[in-house]
C-alpha cells in the first residue's frame, strides 16, 4: 500500500515545487509530475503514468483539486477510476481522504463547490469585458500609434514608400504597418 503523489503545472515556465514540497511532507512514496498540461486535456502523460501504476491499496495524493481535475466531472471521473483500481484518494489542501463515505461525500460538495467558484470567475469575466466594450474600452494591447500615425502610414504607402520605411518612422513591427493598411 504506496503513497502515490500527483503534480501538474500549466506551463513549462511554472514549477511544481510548492505541490512536490507538500506531497513530499505528506509522506508519498513515489510522485508523478506533469509539467505545461492543462488540466483541461484528459490525457496527460504522467497522470496516464500513474493511473497505469496503481496498485489495490495505493492512496493517490494531491495537492489540491484543481490539479487533479479542472472541473466536476472530469475530478468524479478520475476519482471514480483511482477508486475502481481500489486505491483511495487525499487531497492535501481541501483535507478530503476517500477512505471512508464522509471522505467520498465531502469530495462530491468540494470539487461542486469548486466548479462554482471557476464558473463564477468566468461569468464576471465575460461581465467585466462586456461593460467595458459598452464604454469603448477593449481588452488588448495598446495601440502604438494614433489616428494621425495611421494616416500617414496610408499616405506615405499611397506615395510609393515601404512598407519597411514606413515601419522605421513609426517604431512599429512591419506587421503593424500592415495591419494600419489593411483597416483602410
Amino acid at each position: 500500500m504506496a503513497r502515490i503523489g500527483y503534480a501538474r503545472v500549466s506551463t513549462v515556465d511554472q514549477d511544481a515545487d510548492l505541490q512536490l514540497a507538500a506531497l513530499e511532507a505528506a509522506g508519498v512514496d513515489k510522485i508523478f509530475t506533469d509539467h505545461g498540461v492543462s488540466g483541461t486535456k484528459a490525457s496527460r502523460p504522467q497522470l496516464d503514468e500513474m493511473l497505469n501504476y496503481l496498485r489495490p491499496g495505493d492512496t493517490v495524493v494531491i495537492w489540491k483539486f484543481d490539479r487533479l481535475g479542472r472541473n466536476t466531472r472530469n475530478l468524479l471521473d478520475l476519482v471514480e477510476t483511482i477508486e475502481n483500481k481500489d486505491c483511495n484518494f487525499e487531497s492535501i489542501t481541501e483535507q478530503i481522504d476517500t477512505s471512508g463515505p464522509m471522505g467520498k461525500a465531502m469530495l462530491t460538495i468540494m470539487s461542486a463547490f469548486a466548479q462554482l467558484e471557476r464558473d463564477q470567475i468566468a461569468e464576471r469575466t465575460k461581465a467585466g469585458l462586456a461593460a467595458a466594450a459598452k464604454n469603448n474600452r477593449l481588452g488588448g494591447r495598446p495601440r502604438k500609434a494614433d489616428a494621425q500615425a495611421v494616416a500617414d502610414a496610408r499616405k506615405w504607402k499611397a506615395e510609393g514608400m515601404s512598407v519597411k520605411k514606413i515601419a522605421g518612422y513609426l517604431e512599429v513591427s512591419r506587421a503593424t504597418v500592415y495591419r494600419y493598411l489593411q483597416d483602410a
